[in-house]
């Protein structure tokens, strides 16, 4: 899976900075939910890295992630196994699935669904440096398809919902640790 870097223009990166979290979302062929979502972090991409990279620690850092484990690591690939909870209200559902990821330092982070709950999950995470503001742009793009009954609709309302409680929780992360 080849994913071109999504750099943020300035207009948009000024809405990052005042604090403002971006997510598009696009209706994609064959029922699958295109993402894009962006916070500004204020913490270089080294704490960024850390906490979007701890991911044996991520069911203790991001909401909705039940357990996350690393099951097997070669050079900058990782296999990694979670579970995780998805749905609105009484609607919830439990998934399990595991990615291949590889990694490129500082940069981004490359998934893909090699087996679980879903038809298609795939994406990536990318960090841009602001030296200027002392932080880090951090980008997450997907196309999700569940392999259960689950409307675009329903998993774009369900992604908009999410998406924020998860890039926030990365950004705590990262200038928690910047703290420390």
């Amino acid at each position: 899976m080849k994913i071109e870097p999504n750099v943020p223009d300035q207009a948009e990166t000024d809405r990052l900075i005042r604090g403002e979290i971006v997510i598009d979302l696009a209706f994609l062929p064959d029922d699958v939910t295109g993402i894009k979502a962006k916070i500004f972090v204020a913490a270089p991409p080294e704490a960024v890295w850390g906490a979007l990279t701890d991911y044996d620690n991520l069911s203790r850092t991001l909401p909705k992630v039940v357990a996350s484990s690393v099951t097997e690591r070669s050079g900058s690939t990782v296999i990694l196994d979670q579970i995780g909870k998805t749905g609105i209200f009484f609607f919830e559902k439990t998934v399990t699935f595991s990615l291949s990821v590889r990694e490129e330092r500082l940069k981004r982070i490359l998934f893909e669904q090699i087996s679980g709950d879903f038809e298609r999950y795939r994406g990536s995470w990318q960090l841009f440096a602001l030296p200027d503001h002392k932080g880090t742009i951090l980008v997450y793009e997907a196309e999700i398809k569940p392999a259960f009954f689950a409307p675009a609709l329903l998993v774009s309302f369900v992604q908009r919902q999410d998406l924020p409680g998860i890039l926030k929780a990365h950004k705590r992360t990262a200038e928690t640790a910047l703290k420390l």
